[in-house]
């Protein structure tokens, strides 16, 4: 057990809460296909607001395209640790690697897909 780790419920939301937003400020600082996302997901915004045709919608594009987000957090994470291990070749780390970015691309394919899909039927 981690002995600097709070104890009670509310610490321990704002203990994670903590790591959780100095995550976000070590991917974005690190990981420039992070921040490229981040603007494109603000650059949205407003073409998400024009297509929706009501709030369901709007959440639905914007849920695509943090998926992307989330993607990309987790492929940073497979990535940070295995350098911790090492950096010379293995085929499994570069499997591992390969998956993560893999996810990636399946989250934007969803994501393409969704946005597609709202902008056929808003023009059909």
């Amino acid at each position: 057990m981690n002995p600097r780790a709070p104890r009670s419920e509310w610490a321990r939301i704002v203990y994670a809460t903590h790591n959780s937003l100095k995550g976000y400020r070590r991917v974005w600082l690190d990981e420039a296909a992070f921040r490229t996302q981040v603007v494109g997901l603000i650059a949205l915004l407003p073409l998400a607001a024009w297509l929706a045709q009501s709030w369901f919608r709007f959440g639905l594009l914007i849920a695509a395209w943090l998926l992307v987000l989330v993607a990309e957090l987790g492929n940073s994470a497979i990535e940070a640790a295995l350098d911790r291990i090492g950096r010379e070749h293995h085929e499994l780390t570069a499997k591992a690697k390969d998956a993560g970015s893999a996810m990636v691309m399946t989250a934007m394919i969803i994501a393409g897909l969704v946005w597609l899909m709202a902008i056929i039927e808003g023009f059909g």
